[in-house]
């Protein structure tokens, strides 16, 4: 089983920043892309950003200018800098890989979709 380790979250007044870590292991991220969601109370869960392979980055509309997603394959981690956050941007942030089944630093992981146990970010106005 995949593990991905969120960290990162917590309590920030609207306006201030928070830098969320997403880490894996056995270099998945490397290869794979990985994904930002959130889910407020009461909603969807919803995409927030995607970092391809190649380091290309996509963002959803409303955290566009805001959030950067990034990439460190030596510490096998993905990041989501928050700056000028919302309150609008309150909820839990799970990290997400689509990963492509094979053998990652001598350990095989079957093709899936794999979760973290998510983060609470709150913004308070």
């Amino acid at each position: 089983q995949v593990q991905l380790v969120e960290s990162g979250g917590g309590l920030v007044q609207a306006g201030g920043s928070l830098r969320l870590s997403c880490a894996a292991s056995r270099n998945i991220f490397s290869i794979n892309p990985a994904n930002w969601y959130r889910q407020a109370p009461g909603r969807q869960r919803e995409l927030v950003a995607t970092i391809t392979a190649a380091g290309s980055a996509n963002y959803a509309d409303f955290v566009k200018g805001r959030f950067t997603i990034s990439r460190v394959n030596a510490k096998d981690t993905v990041y989501l800098q928050m700056n000028s956050l919302k309150p609008e941007d309150t909820a839990v942030y799970y990290c997400n890989v689509d990963l492509r089944g094979g053998f990652y630093s001598g350990r095989y992981y079957p093709s899936g979709n794999y979760w973290g146990q998510g983060t609470q970010v709150t913004v308070s106005s």
